[in-house]
């Protein structure tokens, strides 16, 4: 036998410094100046001063949902002409960068400079450039030709330019300091989906044609591969005990002992205990097959507990995001995946405060895009939902008699969603993070993850506010556990929908706020609709809820803490996916100058220049 194959080692499941495999995203800051002796010199110190505000204002303020901060390199040398160009290049390609920011402060010979982002696989690279705007230093002239250059080659790219006169000695101005900051959280959200994988548990749920999931538009709009996996596999699962039972019981007297649970009343396809076994059974499950698990590979726990491990079942597939199913041929049969779906979806469970998931209810793929989105630009959980219903002011009234036309005067919709609702949404954490009223959804999770205390506060008021309540048995044969409360009012939320239109993507996103409607008019709502849900109370913003329901694509929509619609526009240029509905103002879009070459036409940019990953 050949030496080398004797000795491979046997294989094993290979521990990663985080939970899902990938190079952590990479932000290179490349400085630039006029190469000439005399007027290189008197640019380097200023130059690096510019570098150094950049990186630390990216590195303090971009972070990933589980608190990695985004990586930030700078060129080895200041860049001013083709061969110091290449050497940063060759620099960036070791590093896996996979976005860049061009500072300059004085003239530079522009088109000479695109060395330095011609390596393998950067055409993928996000681009922007910011120039000085001051009038001994002509950084902003060297800018707009360099996007010139950069759009004539059609690569697109971010330009930042103050619009007024900057004094480089103080603190980078709140213009430029906002739009570096979200190209930053924009690009890194596209470098943690490369590479990584929409898990597909079972199909399309009742012919929902968002359950559809497009392989194709999942690679070349997204850099995301998809993995499909049949829901007999977690049938099987859960017949052989292919679990950890430790974290099982764990699990069972955390969710026994926190939450108010209704069982339902009458002859039920499970005992009690039976069927919070089998939920929490198939949330393990739904999460090892998304991340993996090495205690599936360990033959030691695995004889313990009376399961076989196995290293290849053990590997999960490196889901970012996933979906369920369910309906109809599993719940036909079998519990439910709304407490799988709830519980992954938060920030917490039975092993305390952790990253949220993204787990989309009826294997929506398209919904599962816009929350993962959402959750990377924010680090927040998000809320799936049906649109359920639009209501109007006239209607509450015919309804309840009782008038809401000063809270409501453009009418709500109600938001439910029998499972992948993240438990927060129970909770205004905008009022329990001191100050958190004044500050952004990236901000609060911020303060929230860095502060254990308030991990705990939340934790334990989204605990209080849930009741799981058993399933009705007339859509849900199988039985079930579904997530009940009612979303306080006064939260900034942002709702969003991906849409495949043919062979491409788009986007509709949409700001508001929701509502704290009357007790008995909410109470009347409920007994009409789902009581065992999930209720959110929302408006759009200078838009009719009719308009919303009216324009917005499918059944379901997701939603996000905080406005946070401008991010998504500017990461959807990025990708290269039009926004087909928004209620951004105009002077909060940030998009690459391509745009303004195609006469700020959002479809005919994207059009022209297709998708970044074919």
């Amino acid at each position: 036998m050949n030496a080398r194959l004797s000795a491979h080692p046997v294989r094993k499941f290979e521990s990663t410094a985080r939970t899902l495999v990938g190079h952590p995203p990479t932000i290179a800051i490349t400085p630039v100046a006029d190469g000439r002796t005399g007027a290189y010199e008197s640019n380097v110190a200023g130059t690096w001063r510019m570098v150094e505000s950049v990186r630390k204002l990216i590195a303090g303020n971009v972070r990933l949902p589980d608190g990695t901060p985004v990586r930030v390199v700078t060129a080895p040398e200041i860049v001013y002409g083709a061969r110091t160009g290449a050497l940063a290049q060759a620099y960036y390609v070791r590093e896996g960068v996979s976005a860049n920011i061009w500072v300059s402060r004085s003239w530079c010979y522009s088109d000479e400079l695109m060395s330095a982002c011609m390596g393998l696989g950067s055409t993928e690279w996000q681009q922007a450039a910011y120039g000085l705007n001051q009038t001994d230093r002509p950084g902003a002239v060297w800018l707009k030709a360099f996007t010139a250059a950069m759009d004539e080659k059609q690569r697109p790219i971010f330009c930042i330019y103050n619009p007024d006169l900057e004094d480089e000695n103080a603190p980078l101005a709140p213009y430029v300091a906002e739009r570096l900051v979200r190209f930053a959280r924009c690009a890194a959200a596209l470098a943690e989906m490369r590479g990584k994988n929409y898990l597909s548990i079972g199909s399309v749920s009742m012919g929902i044609i968002g359950s559809d999931v497009r392989r194709n538009l999942m690679q070349h709009y997204l850099g995301m591969g998809s993995v499909a996996y049949d829901m007999v596999g977690v049938h099987g699962r859960m017949e052989r005990g292919f679990y950890d039972h430790e974290e099982l019981e764990r699990a069972i007297r955390f969710v026994k002992g926190r939450f108010a649970i209704q069982y339902g009343e009458g002859r039920r396809p499970y005992e009690n205990d039976e069927l919070l076994r089998k939920c929490l059974q198939m949330t393990l499950i739904v999460r090892d097959l998304m991340i993996g698990n090495p205690r599936l590979a360990d033959p030691a726990l695995g004889k313990r507990q009376g399961f076989k491990a196995d290293v290849e079942y053990a590997q999960g597939a490196n889901a970012i995001a996933s979906g369920t199913q369910g309906q109809r041929q599993w719940t036909d049969l079998y519990p439910n995946f709304d407490m799988a779906e709830s519980m992954l979806n938060s920030a917490f469970d039975w092993n305390g405060a952790r990253a949220p998931m993204v787990v989309a209810t009826e294997n929506d793929s398209k919904n599962a895009i816009g929350m993962l989105v959402a959750q990377l630009l924010t680090g927040m959980p998000q809320l799936f939902a049906d649109i359920r219903t639009n209501w109007t002011a006239a209607s509450v009234k015919k309804a309840t008699g009782r008038d809401i036309g000063r809270l409501a005067p453009n009418g709500f919709i109600d938001k439910r969603n029998s499972g992948a609702g993240a438990l927060e949404y129970a909770v205004n954490p905008y009022r329990l993070v001191p100050g958190g009223e004044k500050m952004s959804a990236a901000a609060l999770s911020e303060a929230m993850r860095s502060d254990a205390g308030l991990q705990k506060k939340i934790m334990d008021a989204a605990i209080a506010g849930t009741t799981y309540m058993a399933a009705s048995l007339e859509y849900f044969p199988g039985d079930g556990l579904s997530s009940h409360y009612r979303t306080p009012g006064g939260i900034p939320m942002t709702a969003y929908r991906y849409n495949a239109v043919g062979n491409r993507l788009t986007c509709s996103v949409v700001e508001g706020d929701t509502l704290d409607l009357p007790a008995a008019v909410a109470d009347h709502i409920s007994r009409v609709t789902d009581r065992t849900w999930p209720e959110t109370y929302w408006r759009p913003r200078d838009m009719t809820s009719f308009e919303y329901m009216s324009r917005i694509g499918p059944n379901h929509d997701a939603n996000s803490f905080g406005h946070i619609a401008a991010d998504m526009l500017t990461l959807n240029a990025m990708l290269r996916i039009p926004v087909d509905l928004h209620n951004t103002a105009a002077a909060d879009i940030f998009r690459p100058t391509y745009w303004d070459r195609c006469g700020g036409d959002d479809f005919a940019a994207c059009r022209e220049l297709g998708p970044v990953y074919v």
